[in-house]
């Protein structure tokens, strides 16, 4: 028989074996080491912290654990503990936490007053603002600061490990531990180590993430301005000699170092994504990236993921977290293109991000900060939308600050061949085609159209005659204008004319307009008052026709 009787193998709170009655208040070094190895493989914020609470809640007497870090007030106009906070530009941001709990009460009501804590109230609070460490045991008289806590009994909790995050004298955060047995002496030594080692961890993690997103900010960066250098080449630079060009050059000059916002109107294909190149580039916000959101194209479920991006599992298909436009336009300028498209229950939300200059991203409770300026751009009359209740009229006015109109291009007939000529190298160079002639009958045709299609139009024109020239003569298939007395001169019942008849037509009414006015193209009464249009209009037009004055017959 044995000398001694056999001892009963003790176990701890999960089955497993343990080697005294004290084991469980010790902290086994190669648990230890092996937490704080675990740490420093994480590269991502998120994982460190998972791998906090994760490694803490394996030891038995621990039940939870929570992470705060100090960062920027974010939900202060919301946040139930407003009246308790001292100042509100940073508060503790519960960013971590896990319990053994089967039901665990992370949503309710109650634990959601501890997600945000203002520095020097509570427990986490004070030691966040003093920088030193409080470990509460049962029996203590400031045990009691614990008594709100709700759960505090019926999870047994008899001990308390409160340690500041702290790095190179800042407080980065708190670590709180609570633990169902008193915390050991040596308990606090190792929190102070944990929270040190913790605090490197953490700012590595940071330095890691804010990497990956400059990284990621800059490939949706890059995507954005190959769509914008796309766009923009399709209207060359600013062009031209017209009185017309040059007032718009002028209130760009005038608006472009300010940070107002601006709304660019014109009709489609002037050149509005241009004007906003040109504010962005002379303002001091130049060497921040200007993004562009095409507000027509976005479905209307995807509207707010577009501007604000979403997190991952936002919606069915959020695979993974996405910057939104504002996100990318960070510290730049942010052009609406199309503003007028956005959906009228959509507006508010854009509203409040132009106006707060802060936003969420789908799906998630984090508030950022919006720094960007805006121009928006539209081809509608948001005042006539605006009284058909299709446009919120604040949000209007919010963009309205300094409107500039982009006069049409049949307006500002001397913009003409300048672009044109602009065209015709820019498609000679992209197209590798051999340089074509432009005649003057072909520049008179160019001026004396209408382009209803603007300068994109004229873009498009030029390219595809450059193809067709071979090196040779450009022409043109340029669809005649059609003025109401032409039309109205058609057969009746006939819903269309031949080409050839639609060009008689146009000259007979052109040669009887001359006619009423005695060939005198300006002042009043004169042939371009007569057709609504302008007298260097009307001129191109006599040209490109060949039409000349009849002699005066004699007596």
């Amino acid at each position: 028989m044995p000398d001694h009787p056999a001892e009963t193998q003790r176990t701890d709170e999960v089955g497993e074996p343990v080697a005294d009655a004290d084991a469980l208040d010790r902290i086994d070094l190669s648990f230890a080491g092996n937490l704080l190895l675990g740490l420093n493989r994480q590269p991502s914020l998120a994982n460190v912290l998972e791998g906090i609470v994760t490694g803490l809640l394996k030891r038995p007497p621990v039940v939870r654990v929570r992470v705060w870090l100090i960062e920027p007030g974010d939900i202060c106009a919301t946040c139930n503990r407003r009246s308790e906070c001292p100042i509100q530009t940073r508060c503790l941001h519960r960013v971590a936490s896990g319990s053994k709990n089967t039901v665990e009460d992370e949503q309710s009501q109650a634990a959601d007053r501890y997600v945000r804590i203002p520095l020097g109230a509570l427990v986490a609070g004070k030691i966040a603002a003093s920088g030193q460490q409080r470990v509460l045991n049962d029996g203590d008289a400031d045990f009691g600061e614990l008594e709100h806590l709700p759960w505090l009994r019926s999870d047994g909790i008899r001990g308390f490990n409160g340690i500041p995050i702290v790095f190179q004298e800042e407080v980065l955060g708190v670590i709180a531990i609570f633990s169902r047995k008193p915390v050991p002496p040596d308990a606090r030594l190792w929190g102070r180590i944990f929270a040190d080692f913790i605090a490197r961890a953490i700012v590595n993690a940071r330095a890691y993430d804010e990497i990956q997103r400059l990284k990621a900010q800059l490939e949706q960066q890059n995507g954005y301005l190959r769509e914008e250098v796309v766009e923009a080449r399709a209207f060359g630079d600013l062009i031209g000699a017209s009185p017309a060009l040059n007032h718009l050059v002028s209130q760009i000059d005038l608006v472009a170092p300010t940070e107002a916002s601006v709304l660019v109107l014109g009709e489609t294909g002037t050149g509005k994504e241009l004007v906003a190149h040109e504010i962005h580039r002379r303002s001091g916000r130049s060497d921040q990236p200007l993004i562009r959101v095409n507000c027509a194209s976005i479905p209307h479920d995807l509207f707010e993921s577009e501007f604000f991006g979403h997190a991952k599992g936002a919606f069915t298909g959020a695979i993974r977290d996405r910057a939104g436009r504002f996100e990318a336009a960070e510290g730049g300028t942010l052009f609406l293109d199309e503003i007028g498209e956005v959906p009228l229950d959509l507006q508010g939300k854009l509203l409040r991000a132009l106006q707060e200059r802060r936003y969420e991203r789908v799906g998630e409770d984090r508030t950022r900060l919006a720094d960007v300026r805006i121009i928006a751009a539209t081809n509608r009359d948001l005042r006539r939308e605006v009284a058909a209740n299709r446009f919120r009229e604040d949000l209007f006015y919010r963009i309205n600050v300094f409107p500039i109109h982009i006069v049409p291009l049949r307006e500002r007939p001397d913009d003409i061949l300048p672009l044109a000529k602009h065209f015709i190298d820019l498609s000679v160079k992209d197209l590798r085609c051999p340089r074509p002639r432009l005649t003057r009958a072909g520049s008179d045709e160019l001026r004396a159209y209408a382009w209803p299609g603007n300068v994109r139009e004229l873009r498009n024109v030029l390219e595809r005659a450059v193809i067709l020239a071979r090196g040779g003569v450009l022409t043109f298939d340029l669809q005649p204008n059609r003025p109401a007395a032409i039309i109205e001169a058609a057969e009746p019942g006939a819903d269309f004319v031949t080409d050839a008849e639609l060009r008689r037509r146009e000259r007979d009414n052109l040669l009887a307009v001359l006619g009423a006015a005695g060939w005198r193209i300006k002042g009043p009464g004169g042939a371009a008052e007569l057709l609504g249009i302008k007298p260097t209009t009307l001129v191109a037009r006599i040209r490109a026709m060949g039409l000349t004055r009849p002699a005066a017959s004699g007596p």
